[in-house]
């Protein structure tokens, strides 16, 4: 009997003593955390993208705007202008939202808190506010687009605040004055 125990005892402590396969465990723990974190700075690399390219558009769309290029400006003729300029939101022409309101600098009002945007699981609602506006006069500018997560379920692109659709908003605001007649 105790031939067996001390044969018993002499594998386990070579057993216990061995380590080969040990990197495993660390990479076992250690994988998950890493790709999130990798996942998530590429989730949040093309949101930067995407919401810089948006600026860009709107800022471009707002010069021709301020400049009178174009006519007088519609919802629709502005929009095409910002998803022309911004070039990389991806459906842009179904997803991006405008709100135009003039601003008087005397008795300064804020736009609502809430930006209107296009959420594609509800019912199309009308656009909320669009006035061209007269000539020298201080416009306000929002602009809101609904995009879907490139990893929707980890990391960054789980914790986002989404809507019933899975797309979480971007938006940016510009503002310019009218150009005299």
């Amino acid at each position: 009997m105790t031939l067996i125990v001390r044969n018993m005892r002499r594998h386990l402590r070579g057993w216990l003593g061995d380590e080969t396969g040990s990197v495993v465990v660390e990479f076992a723990i250690m994988l998950p955390v890493f790709l999130i974190f990798l996942l998530s700075s590429v989730e949040m690399g093309m949101m930067t993208f995407r919401q810089t390219m948006m600026e860009r558009g709107l800022d471009m769309a707002v010069r021709d705007l301020r400049l009178g290029l174009g006519g007088a400006p519609t919802h629709a003729s502005v929009k095409t202008s910002v998803c022309k300029y911004a070039g990389f939101l991806p459906d842009c022409a179904n997803s991006l939202r405008l709100e135009m309101q003039p601003m008087n600098l005397r008795s300064y009002s804020t736009l609502p808190a809430t930006s209107d945007c296009v959420d594609k699981s509800e019912e199309i609602k009308p656009v909320r506010t669009f006035i061209a506006g007269g000539a020298n006069q201080l416009m306000i500018l929002r602009a809101c687009i609904k995009i879907a997560p490139i990893f929707p379920a980890v990391g960054l692109g789980d914790q986002i605040a989404k809507d019933n659709n899975g797309d979480f908003s971007l938006y940016t605001i510009s503002a310019f004055v009218n150009e005299p007649s």
